[in-house]
């Protein structure tokens, strides 16, 4: 990107104009929730893509892989569309302080851990956004041995390429065997 456009923007780029930007001289968007796939829109010009590449290219495989898997191996027989989402929009963000919430839960509980993982290719619940609540969370520094983070090189569905999947699992199985207490474990956890 050019030092003209961030300045254009005050620094604060939109997250729609960064995907259409970002490759745009190469004449390509990327994906908001995986941005290692290219889209190609009908004008290089604007701020929005046409597309989401990566959702497009998932529709076309997970929709018809799920069909296939409900009415060929379970039998299920329906008229019903299926639908690889659900109608999210439009997003409330009035009142939204889930950071603090989880703060509150954890000076609350003093047994409560947390564990996040995120996609480095994730634009829609962005790696370094979550990284900057989870550092603003907890100012006092009180709470830090009980925050858990890992990243990936994925997008928002880390679990897409089977090596992330199986570092993702095991990360989650050693998370959960240090968050038992040692006295209240199971056995197959200690």
């Amino acid at each position: 990107m050019s030092k003209e456009f961030v300045l254009d923007y005050n620094n604060t780029i939109p997250a729609s104009a960064f995907w259409k930007e970002l490759l745009r001289d190469e004449g390509h968007t990327i994906g908001r929730l995986d941005s290692r796939y290219k889209g190609i829109d009908k004008s290089d010009g604007g701020e929005r893509y046409d597309y989401a590449p990566e959702y497009s290219s998932w529709a076309h495989s997970f929709t018809p892989a799920i069909n296939d898997y409900l009415r060929n191996q379970l039998g299920f027989e329906t008229d019903l569309q299926y639908n690889m989402s659900g109608p999210v929009h439009p997003w409330n963000r009035e009142g939204n302080n889930t950071g603090e919430r989880l703060r509150k839960a954890m000076a609350q509980n003093p047994n409560l851990q947390v564990f996040i993982q995120s996609g480095y290719f994730d634009g829609a619940t962005d790696y370094f956004s979550g990284k900057y609540v989870m550092w603003n969370l907890d100012p006092s520094g009180k709470l830090q041995d009980r925050l858990h983070w890992e990243g990936y090189k994925s997008g928002h569905m880390i679990y897409m390429r089977e090596e992330v999947l199986e570092q993702a699992a095991n990360d989650i199985r050693s998370f959960v065997r240090q968050s038992l207490p040692e006295e209240g474990a199971p056995e197959k956890y200690k």
